[in-house]
């Protein structure tokens, strides 16, 4: 798994490309903590990348059907500290969803602060139900936390997959681009943000967000 770092005028471009669906495994997690390590040391915005027409597939499904449940559980509460990362960056934190997002790829684009998805044919939320799987606590608190109350029913009990442009209403994009220019978009927005990314900025968010990183917290200690 590739997590590459691109530092330029305070602002950091992390990029996850394992060349396939992005699927979030231990491997993964390791390379995309050691990069926020490097660009929340080296920049003052962060705009977090995936792969042309994948995001994030999600977990690793093959690694949870065949891990033993300390391994599985290393893998469920490390995606879920990865997303709370995001979630409680004191810096300005854009994500640049280049294509699907599902499950835990979902989940990540809710721990940023603006969100802007590549235009086509592809797959955003949560579909847990679908595969028999019962939400983890992060996988709840997120969405309730930054989806459209309207569609919580809808986006995670009827796991429904939306396409980019369907997803803004749902609250897991602010907007859509033409897929050539996400990360040009992204990166114009973290241009936007850097005049405010100041202590004040970090100190605001986490207020806003303080009550569910209350909830969740607990939940991903170890």
């Amino acid at each position: 798994m590739s997590a590459t770092v691109r530092t330029e005028n305070d602002i950091a471009l992390i990029t996850l490309d394992d060349g396939k669906a992005n699927a979030i495994s231990l491997d993964l997690l390791g390379a995309a903590n050691a990069a926020l390590d490097e660009a929340e040391a080296k920049a003052k915005v962060i705009v977090l990348a995936g792969r042309p027409e994948r995001f994030s597939a999600g977990f690793d499904l093959k690694f949870l059907a065949t891990a033993d449940p300390v391994n599985r559980a290393k893998l469920v509460n490390g995606g879920g500290r990865l997303a709370l990362r995001l979630f409680t960056s004191d810096k300005p934190v854009v994500i640049a969803c280049t294509g699907h997002a599902i499950a835990m790829g979902a989940f990540l684009l809710l721990g940023g602060d603006t969100r802007i998805g590549a235009r086509g044919a592809y797959k955003i939320g949560a579909n847990e139900t679908v595969n028999g799987m019962t939400l983890p606590p992060f996988g709840v608190e997120l969405p309730r936390a930054r989806l459209n109350p309207m569609y919580l029913t809808e986006a995670l009990a009827q796991a429904r997959l939306y396409t980019p442009d369907e997803a803004v209403p749902v609250g897991w994009l602010d907007r859509v681009v033409e897929p050539g220019e996400v990360i040009d978009a992204a990166m114009a927005e973290a241009a936007r943000l850097l005049p405010i990314a100041n202590p004040a900025y970090g100190r605001n968010k986490r207020l806003a967000r303080q009550p569910t990183i209350d909830l969740l917290t607990p939940t991903l200690a170890g």
